[in-house]
C-alpha cells in the first residue's frame, strides 16, 4: 500500500457503506422492518466495520511510522460512532440514528483517499503511551460525535412536534420521525452518551496536558488545538453540571451539546485541516 498516496483498497469501505444505504433505501416506505431484514442489516454493518477497521489500521499504523491527518481523524471518529451505535442498537431503541451514522461514515471514509495524510512520527507506532492516548481520544470524540448526531435528530423531532417544521404527510421523513422514541427517552439516551464521552474526553485532555513529553516527545504547548480542546471540555462539563443542578434539558441542552462538539471538532480535526490543506505543512 502506498501510504502517502492513493490506495485502491481505500475505497472499499465507502463502496460497502453506500451499498448498505441503498439496501436500506430500497425498503418500502412506511413498512415495518422484519426481524430477518434487521438482522441482515446488523450483520452487514458489522462486516463493513471490520473492513473499515482493517483499512484504518493499515493506513495509520504503518511500517514507516504513524501516518495521520484530518481525513484519517474524521474516518476514525465515524468508525467509533458507528461501532458504538451498532453495539447499543441491540439494547436500546436507536435505529433512527442508523441513517445518519452510516451517511457520516460514508462521507468520512472517502476523505482519506483524497487527503492521504502525512508521516507524523516514525516512533509513535511502538510507543504504548501514545497508542493509549490516541485510542482513548478517538473513542471519546467518536462517542461525542454520535451524541451530536443524536442532538441534531432531537432538534428535528422537537421542531416537528411544535409544528415548526413543514413535513409532507406519509413521506419518508414523516414515517422516520414516527419511528423515533419519545423525546424524553431520546434525551435520556443523549445524556448517557455524554456521560461516557465526557469521562473519556477528560482522560484524553488531562493526560495530554500532564504527559505531553512522554506522549508527543515535546513539552506542553498552549496552541490552538489545546485552547479549543479546553473550551470543549469546559462546555461539556458546564452542560453536565447544569443538567445535574437545574435539570437542563430541551433546546438549551441541544444547543449546548452542538456548541461543545463544534469546539471539539475545531481542536481535533480543524487544527489538522488548517495545517495540511490551508498551510500545507505538518
Amino acid at each position: 500500500m502506498d501510504i502517502l498516496g492513493y490506495s485502491s483498497s481505500g475505497w472499499l469501505p465507502s463502496v460497502l457503506y453506500l451499498l448498505l444505504l441503498l439496501i436500506l433505501g430500497s425498503r418500502a416506505r412506511g413498512s415495518i422492518e422484519s426481524p430477518l431484514f434487521s438482522g441482515l442489516v446488523q450483520a452487514g454493518i458489522f462486516l463493513v466495520l471490520l473492513v473499515h477497521a482493517i483499512e484504518l489500521h493499515d493506513s495509520v499504523f504503518t511500517s514507516q511510522g504513524f501516518v495521520f491527518g484530518f481525513a484519517q481523524d474524521l474516518s476514525l471518529i465515524a468508525w467509533v460512532g458507528l461501532a458504538f451505535y451498532w453495539f447499543q442498537s441491540w439494547f436500546l431503541p436507536i435505529s433512527s440514528l442508523r441513517w445518519m451514522a452510516l451517511l457520516f461514515a460514508l462521507v468520512c471514509t472517502m476523505l482519506p483517499n483524497l487527503f492521504p495524510g502525512t508521516l507524523i512520527s516514525p516512533k509513535a507506532v511502538s510507543d504504548p503511551w501514545f497508542k493509549g492516548h490516541f485510542i482513548v481520544a478517538t473513542i471519546s470524540v467518536g462517542l461525542l460525535s454520535l451524541a451530536a448526531m443524536h442532538a441534531m435528530l432531537m432538534s428535528v423531532q422537537d421542531r416537528a412536534l411544535h409544528r415548526q417544521l413543514a413535513i409532507v404527510p406519509n413521506s419518508r421523513l414523516a414515517h422516520w420521525l414516527e419511528e423515533l422514541p419519545p423525546l424524553m427517552t431520546m434525551e435520556s439516551l443523549l445524556f448517557n452518551l455524554l456521560y461516557v464521552g465526557f469521562a473519556l474526553l477528560s482522560l484524553t485532555v488531562f493526560s495530554g496536558l500532564l504527559f505531553s513529553q512522554a506522549l508527543f516527545g515535546k513539552p506542553f504547548v498552549f496552541d490552538h488545538k489545546t485552547i479549543f480542546a479546553l473550551i470543549s471540555w469546559f462546555l461539556f462539563a458546564g452542560l453536565l453540571i447544569a443538567r445535574w443542578r437545574v435539570g437542563l434539558r430541551g433546546r438549551a441542552a441541544i444547543r449546548w451539546v452542538l456548541s461543545a462538539y463544534t469546539a471539539l471538532l475545531l481542536a481535533y480535526v480543524g487544527s489538522r485541516f488548517v495545517l495540511e490543506v490551508i498551510l500545507q505543512r505538518v
